[in-house]
C-alpha cells in the first residue's frame, strides 16, 4: 500500500492552500492596523505642530517690539520705574 496516492495528495494540497489563506488574512488584518496606526500618529503629530505654531504666533502678536513682559526693563512687578526723588538740602 502506497502512502502517496491521489486522495492524500489532494488532501495535502487543500490543507496547504487553507493554511496559506489564513496566513494571508492575518497579513491583511495587520496591514490595516498599521495603516490605522500611521493615520493616528499623523493626526497627533499635526495637532502638536498646530499647537506649537499657535503659541508662536500668539507670542509674536502679543508684543509688537518682540520683548516679552518678563524681559521688559520699564516695569518692575507691575509698576513703572521712576527716577528717585532728590534728597532735600539741609
Amino acid at each position: 500500500m502506497s502512502f502517496y496516492n491521489r486522495r492524500n495528495a489532494a488532501v495535502g494540497y487543500l490543507t496547504l492552500k487553507a493554511l496559506q489563506r489564513s496566513i494571508d488574512k492575518r497579513r491583511k488584518r495587520r496591514s490595516g492596523m498599521k495603516v490605522a496606526a500611521y493615520v493616528g500618529l499623523g493626526l497627533v503629530s499635526a495637532g502638536v505642530l498646530a499647537a506649537a505654531l499657535a503659541i508662536v504666533l500668539k507670542r509674536r502678536q502679543g508684543d509688537p517690539e518682540g520683548a516679552t513682559s518678563f524681559e521688559s526693563d520699564s516695569e518692575i512687578v507691575g509698576e513703572y520705574v521712576t527716577a528717585p526723588e532728590p534728597v532735600p538740602a539741609t
